[in-house]
């Protein structure tokens, strides 16, 4: 539907946008109008509509700009909050701005989850990512790299799932991921046997990840989760440069507050940096323990280590998850927190991190 409006009252499209040119992009700067985020303006009776396209539907900001543009249509039209119908729609735009263009096709973003060390709850971190993500209304795919220990498979209560094969467009075969509340999953784990250990060097690992990256129907999808390997030994760099040879858009890192952990997660970005990789930001897991009894809060593995990291890296820290047995037992009942009711508080952190890692994918592409 393009831009129509019905003259009333002496308001009329002209002068809606007006006063929405004064209502600013909080992160990209610029008003809403002149970066064409004011769609679909109509005029009806007493009452006012438009659209505003975000550059994420996962925007942390919405309520935000809703309100700005809310005060903005009072002050300048006299137009109170309750005629004022306001939607949103979003469009999140490819690596480069050309989708036709993007690495692998139909993907918009590719971001690797990483760690310098195991244990840090990585996997765990990007499977909640995912379907946070998702659940903002985002398409998403979830590549599970980690090849020695797939333990996403479990995390989605899909163990034990094969996935199907079919033709693509230019005729080539492929997989067709799993499906899992909401995001599309291919795993080493749904194509060997979970008893029996993977047995494979560095080659082998990097033909198979341009496999799952190639060969599997993803599209579309606005974000493609990739679930590294811990580390920084020969599997991660192997499979780091040929991400970045795929246009990879950058890398998040997990790690703990301790010392020992922050430590390898500097190795770990160096790593990206020296690839050309943005690095996107850092997340801490396991920061502290709220006593469920007393509401006392224990930073069990030392504080503010992630931080000072962010600092020293100059990138940002992306968000704090607390440690919590409800994380736990919603990834072994196949239920990430994000959608599981025991653990709605660590849902709340995982979504705000998304929140603001897809901000951050945004800030990239238009600022």
């Amino acid at each position: 539907m393009g831009f129509f409006s019905r003259l009333t009252g002496g308001i009329d499209e002209r002068r809606v946008l007006a006063a929405l040119s004064t209502v600013q992009e909080p992160e990209l700067g610029g008003d809403l109008v002149s970066r064409k985020m004011i769609k679909d303006v109509v005029i009806r009776g007493d009452r006012i509509g438009f659209a505003i396209e975000l550059t994420t539907p996962a925007c942390p900001l919405k309520d935000q700009i809703r309100d700005e543009c809310l005060a903005a249509i009072a002050r300048d039209l006299g137009v109170p909050a309750e005629r004022v119908d306001i939607s949103f729609t979003a469009q999140v735009r490819p690596r480069g701005g050309l989708l036709d263009k993007s690495a692998v096709p139909g993907v918009s973003h590719v971001i690797a989850v990483s760690a310098g060390k195991g244990g840090v709850g990585k996997s765990t971190v990007a499977v909640n990512l995912a379907v946070a993500l998702a659940g903002e209304g985002a398409r998403v795919g979830l590549l599970d790299a980690d090849i020695y220990g797939p333990s996403i498979p479990l995390m989605l209560g899909v163990r034990g799932q094969q996935p199907e094969g079919t033709v693509l467009a230019d005729g080539q075969q492929a997989m067709v991921p799993i499906d899992a509340h909401g995001i599309k999953l291919i795993s080493v784990g749904f194509l060997v046997d979970e008893r029996q250990p993977v047995i494979w060097r560095g080659p082998m690992v990097s033909q198979l990840l341009r496999q799952f990256l190639y060969q599997v129907a993803w599209a579309p999808l606005d974000y493609l989760i990739i679930d590294m390997p811990p580390g920084t030994g020969d599997i991660a760099l192997t499979l780091t440069q040929s991400l970045q040879n795929v246009g990879l858009t950058g890398a998040v890192s997990v790690t703990t507050p301790q010392a020992v952990a922050t430590a390898d997660v500097v190795k770990s970005m160096e790593m990206f940096r020296k690839v050309d990789v943005p690095l996107l930001g850092i997340i801490e897991n396991m920061a502290y323990f709220v006593a469920p009894d007393t509401g006392a809060r224990y930073d069990i593995f030392g504080s503010g280590g992630a931080a000072r990291l962010a600092g020293q890296l100059n990138v940002p820290l992306l968000g704090q998850i607390p440690l919590g047995m409800a994380i736990r037992e919603s990834g072994d009942a196949g239920q990430p927190a994000v959608i599981d009711a025991r653990a709605d508080a660590y849902g709340d952190a995982f979504r705000e991190i998304a929140r603001r890692l897809a901000a951050r994918v945004s800030v990239m592409e238009y600022a």
